[in-house]
């Protein structure tokens, strides 16, 4: 089973998307290349095994991180462990979720940390209320109530990063915008990478390929080429470099896997690397 649902109005600026996951009594196994999105994430392992990543698709071996874990903004893939169980957890919109852990996002990019690194012994202890909770509406109501509390009281992001995250989402070109929000180069990226967790038009290249994933899910039927047009990529063999570059597989490989959803494809489906 498998639940997600936006936020309250109110935490719309901070948080995308609130979701859980039951595979408890399933046979589930394996693993899966998670596909880069620019954005932070939050998860609580509430039930079986602990959060295991792996080392790269053709191993076996990783890291254990526990049962609570922040996700830093990544601009590549990762390979994570499956096994059955019960999770929750949110996904923040970009520039948001440094206001919860009180550090810049770029010092959380491209890795996982332990919660308790970060928020000590809260995190086991709200990992346990919410295994207390069997109803999924209810514990989505509950992890979100909680996360409000934790955010200070402002009511966006800076405005000037929010400002120029409208205009990535509008294709428009960093140096154009530099020129709207006023500020130096320098500044721009230097604030832009405290607060997103990665240079600007690193994460403009993020989210292009993470709107033609997206687009790929909606229209499973069009082909990739098509797709990437539509998503502002020069033509195929960019397209191609780009998608090698971020996913870590091409983009006929990531169809023959047949992702069960956007940003997850099952590892032991296809051959990844390919040449």
């Amino acid at each position: 089973m498998q639940v997600k649902r936006e936020p309250a109005p109110a935490l719309r600026p901070f948080i995308r998307t609130l979701w859980l996951l039951d595979t408890t009594g399933l046979e589930v196994a394996g693993r899966e290349r998670v596909l880069p999105t620019g954005s932070m994430h939050l998860a609580f392992r509430l039930s079986g095994a602990p959060f295991t990543l792996l080392g790269d698709a053709s191993s076996d071996a990783g890291e254990t991180l526990g049962f609570e874990i922040v996700g830093g903004p990544r601009s590549g893939s990762y390979v994570r462990a499956l096994a059955p169980g019960r999770s929750v957890g949110v996904q923040f919109e970009p520039g948001a979720a440094s206001l919860l852990f009180g550090m810049p996002a770029c010092e959380l990019a491209e890795r996982h940390i332990a919660l308790r690194d970060l928020w000590g012994g809260v995190a086991s202890e709200l990992r346990e209320r919410l295994a207390l909770i069997a109803d999924p509406a209810r514990l989505l109501d509950a992890t979100e109530r909680f996360l409000a509390s934790r955010l200070p009281r402002v009511h966006g992001i800076d405005p000037a990063i929010a400002h120029a995250l409208d205009r990535f989402r509008r294709s428009v070109p960093v140096q154009q915008v530099v020129a709207e929000v006023g500020w130096s180069h320098r500044r721009f990226i230097e604030r832009f990478r405290e607060s997103v967790g990665m240079a600007p038009k690193r994460f403009c290249r993020v989210r292009r390929l993470a709107n033609v994933l997206r687009l790929a899910e909606r229209e499973p039927a069009a082909s990739l080429a098509d797709l990437a047009l539509a998503a502002g990529y020069s033509d195929q063999p960019h397209f191609n470099r780009e998608f090698r570059e971020l996913a870590g597989m091409t983009p006929g490989a990531y169809r023959d896997a047949a992702p069960r959803a956007a940003h997850h494809v099952p590892i032991d489906a296809v051959n990844f690397v390919q040449d």
